[in-house]
């Protein structure tokens, strides 16, 4: 079985994924996206993210939902706590995984990604919180541009690894 661990996350165009611990725009067919794509599947994620999604959301259904955090007492209902990336990884066995943020685990993840997620967002948005770089041991397939129900433009790309670079 090849092993899926995948990053999964929306940024505009100069790599902005957050700001003070939110999503900066709305585009419910990204929310839709990651639902399709995760859906099944162990999601990894930090405290903050944890804490950032809305409690009727918490934890995310149809998914093993696991928490990063260096907090040894940390739990909440449907949610398993690991002490690192290393033991989420090591929890979830050979599954594959998606890792949903934030910006320091995606970021501590990308040695062990073999494919990325990205929704591109066509907007200058401001932000504190920036993606991963991706560098060229990625090969990427990009949809066209559509147009959300709120006005943003946004693709999906794709990304597989093909080097071992970065690893």
């Amino acid at each position: 079985m090849n092993r899926t661990i995948g990053l999964i996350w929306a940024q505009t165009p100069e790599g902005i994924i957050g700001r003070d611990n939110t999503i900066p725009w709305r585009v419910p067919e990204d929310m839709a996206h990651f639902k399709d794509v995760t859906f099944g599947h162990p999601v990894i994620m930090g405290r903050k993210t944890w804490d950032s999604l809305p409690v009727r959301f918490r934890p995310l259904d149809g998914r093993r939902n696991i928490v990063v955090t260096r907090q040894a007492d940390w739990s909440e209902a449907g949610a398993e706590r690991a002490g690192s990336l290393s033991e989420a990884l090591h929890m979830t066995g050979e599954k594959s995984v998606w890792i949903m943020g934030g910006g320091e685990i995606y970021r501590a993840a990308m040695p062990f990604a073999t494919e990325l997620m990205v929704t591109e967002i066509d907007a200058d948005i401001a932000g504190d919180t920036l993606a991963p770089a991706i560098d060229r041991a990625w090969q990427t397939d990009a949809a066209d541009w559509r147009e959300s129900s709120t006005g943003l433009r946004y693709r999906f790309r794709r990304y597989r690894r093909v080097s071992q670079g970065s690893r």
